[in-house]
């Protein structure tokens, strides 16, 4: 495989079905709640979303902060609010005061809306914000949580939600949500597998090896005492294969020969970032 350059093309007939209707829906739009993921805060931004939403105002709202290596990702967030208002969310801890502070700040942002309709003699109309970002960044878990009940379904996988719906939010907003969206063509081999190995591509149709070896490359540059830790490895000079062996050993991964059981190890390696027992990392 070239090192430099992958293509990754998974853009189902759902996503592509999305940015037609939020073109067609975006004159109603007020506002746009952009969602990305603290461990790649920069991979799981949708490269043209300016061009799709044009010049909406936007909060970006930071999920799964409490995954992520907060001082590489804050890094990278000071650079985003230059530019834009940007809010944190532990979804699975949010508090009313961070539902609180996003009505807040929507209602602020978008006041001049109601106060025009108020001098022309209208009444005040709900404002409407639109929710979208990649798959699996937890928009529609941070629906939930702000809307205060289950409305949407939610997965620790790519592609749940696959229709746009509209959510009630208290007395003066209303979300529009979206299914998760992704560029038809990911050239860049890192943020292909950073995608992939943090579950916004389906893993399903990706080699797990290539996933579960670049998870494993990137903790040893970057985290090399989580890496350690986590799998109990002993290794002072990184070999993939040995790693491996190791993790094999760690956690009984033999087939009934007695051979290395290597797709249940990439399984392992997956999973657990999946499921968030490696965290503090951050992959961008």
């Amino acid at each position: 495989m070239n090192e430099n350059k992958t293509n990754i093309n998974w853009f189902p007939g759902h996503m592509q079905k999305a940015k037609r209707e939020i073109r067609e829906k975006l004159d109603l739009i007020d506002i746009i709640y952009e969602v990305i993921d603290a461990r790649m805060p920069i991979s799981s931004r949708i490269i043209d979303l300016d061009d799709l939403i044009k010049d909406k105002k936007r909060i970006i709202i930071v999920t799964k902060y409490d995954l992520c290596d907060k001082a590489r990702t804050d890094e990278i967030l000071l650079e985003y609010k230059n530019k834009y208002q940007v809010l944190v969310f532990d979804l699975k801890n949010a508090s009313n005061n961070d539902i609180k502070s996003l009505i807040n700040l929507t209602n602020d942002i978008l006041k001049d809306i109601n106060i025009n309709r108020k001098n022309k003699g209208l009444k005040p109309r709900l404002y409407r914000a639109l929710v979208v970002g990649a798959p699996n960044v937890g928009k529609s878990t941070l629906i939930n949580r702000i809307s205060k009940r289950n409305a949407l379904k939610t997965g620790n996988r790519a592609g749940v939600t696959k229709a746009i719906s509209w959510v009630r939010v208290g007395e003066t907003i209303e979300l529009m949500d979206t299914p998760g969206i992704l560029y038809p063509k990911i050239e860049s081999r890192e943020v292909g597998l950073n995608l992939a190995s943090l579950t916004s591509i389906n893993e399903d149709i990706l080699d797990k090896e290539e996933i579960a070896s670049y998870i494993i490359k990137t903790l040893y540059e970057k985290y090399p005492n989580i890496l350690k830790e986590r799998y109990k490895l002993e290794i002072e000079n990184f070999d993939l294969e040995t790693i491996f062996n190791e993790i094999a050993k760690n956690s009984n991964s033999f087939k009934k020969e007695g051979k290395i059981d290597y797709l249940k190890v990439y399984n392992i390696i997956i999973n657990d970032l999946k499921e968030g027992r490696i965290k503090n990392i951050t992959f961008d």
